[in-house]
């Protein structure tokens, strides 16, 4: 499928029919977000996958009772992450594996670091969650790209997400990203036009 083809056809799935998505798939899927951009290529998110149906239904009250959550075959968690001092380690030891010279990993983890210096916690966290919007707009199209759909949801409580899912304090659920086999019929797509949005 050519990438206009996956814009044009996606939509938001508001119920999905059950069906597992083969694992290859969402490894496949999975692979699409990991190209995703970033800035300085510090990739600064996580993302939990849920396929078991438990905790499906664990985490549908705290998202707004929304049945993609249970219909879905799994539920992808995106997560900021803005530990930058972690990342921006990581980001060089990364470099130093794959062969960057030693200038050019002092020159960009340098960048980096001085980037965010000036940063307050709020900050650091609002460019986190900015970032990790890339590499959700990787799954959603990704995911029609490979035959399935997806739906963006931002409707659901973060901190029962963070305790039911014991995810790490540095790490903060964003969005989330159920995945699997559409049950309804998109409606037409309802758009501006180029010339409302360019100025």
């Amino acid at each position: 499928m050519q990438f206009a083809e996956c814009v044009m056809q996606r939509y938001a799935t508001k119920k999905f029919d059950g069906r597992t998505v083969p694992e290859a798939k969402v490894n496949e899927l999975l692979e699409l977000v990991r190209f995703a951009p970033s800035a300085l290529n510090l990739q600064p998110w996580k993302i939990k996958v849920i396929a078991d149906r438990a905790t499906k239904e664990a985490l549908r009250p705290a998202s707004n009772d929304q049945e993609q959550i249970t219909t879905c075959s799994h539920l992808l968690v995106f997560c900021a992450d803005a530990d930058y001092d972690s990342l921006n380690k990581r980001l060089g030891e990364l470099m130093k594996k794959n062969h960057v010279p030693a200038d050019v990993i002092k020159m960009v983890t340098g960048m980096a670091a001085g980037f965010v210096a000036g940063m307050s916690p709020e900050q650091r966290a609002a460019w986190s969650q900015a970032q990790t919007y890339l590499a959700l707009g990787n799954a959603l199209n990704g995911a029609k790209s490979l035959g399935f759909d997806s739906c963006p949801m931002g409707g659901f409580n973060p901190k029962e997400y963070s305790r039911i899912l014991k995810i790490p304090a540095h790490l903060t659920p964003v969005m989330l990203c159920p995945i699997g086999y559409a049950a309804d019929t998109p409606g037409p797509k309802i758009r501006y036009s180029r010339d409302e949005i360019v100025f």
